[in-house]
């Protein structure tokens, strides 16, 4: 997948993937991947700027756990997030219906 592709809709695919419980940087990378069928591998220049970013905008809420015997922060969705998600996804339906109708073989007026 072309990394263009992502703009603008990281922050989304991040507050998803952390919705039902909390996880540290590397697990949201590799929840990124399996939940995409391996198209997003997102480096940790991508990832980690981007989860300190929404955790300023209060999207996110961390504490420090010890997963594996190793100190990792966890990453989780706070009140803020959740609503900021729903607005993400009622956003992306409206785009891809708007695109979809654009692409659809046949969508020219006759």
């Amino acid at each position: 997948m072309k990394a263009d592709a992502l703009r603008g809709h990281l922050d989304a695919l991040i507050l998803a993937v952390v919705e039902h419980e909390p996880l540290h940087g590397y697990a949201i990378m590799e929840a990124l991947q399996v939940r995409s069928g391996g198209e997003l591998d997102l480096p940790t220049g991508t990832l980690y700027p981007a989860l300190r970013r929404l955790e300023r905008a209060g999207y996110l809420k961390s504490d420090w756990s010890t997963v594996g015997g190793r100190k990792r922060r966890t990453y989780k969705l706070s009140s803020a997030g959740r609503k900021a998600l729903a607005v993400e996804r009622s956003e992306w339906r409206s785009f891809a219906s708007v695109v979809e109708g654009v692409l659809r073989p046949g969508s020219a007026p006759a």
